[in-house]
């Protein structure tokens, strides 16, 4: 296991590990993650797929979130994926 993975980070409402995923499911578990805060709620995403690692901040950049790079080192690529204001909070 990568150390990156496991280093001190700062908190999110959620964290999902996609390693050992690939995309789109990333992503479409980023998006679900994200229809489920209020604006301003976080998302650590773990993943170790190189298209994750650039797909995870477009997706986040287009849906009108911020989205920082913690560890992009080695194979592990960590982000946390701030939700914007655009979008409506999903109910239930």
């Amino acid at each position: 296991m990568d150390d990156a993975a496991n280093a001190p980070f700062p908190p999110a409402d959620i964290v999902i590990d996609a390693r050992g995923l690939t995309c789109p499911l990333p992503v479409i578990r980023m998006e679900a993650a994200l229809r489920r805060l209020a604006p301003g709620g976080d998302v650590r995403i773990i993943t170790d797929d190189p298209l994750a690692a650039v797909d995870i901040p477009h997706f986040a950049r287009i849906g009108g979130h911020n989205c920082r790079r913690l560890v992009g080192t080695g194979e592990i690529c960590v982000f946390l994926v701030t939700r914007g204001e655009n979008r409506p909070l999903e109910k239930g």
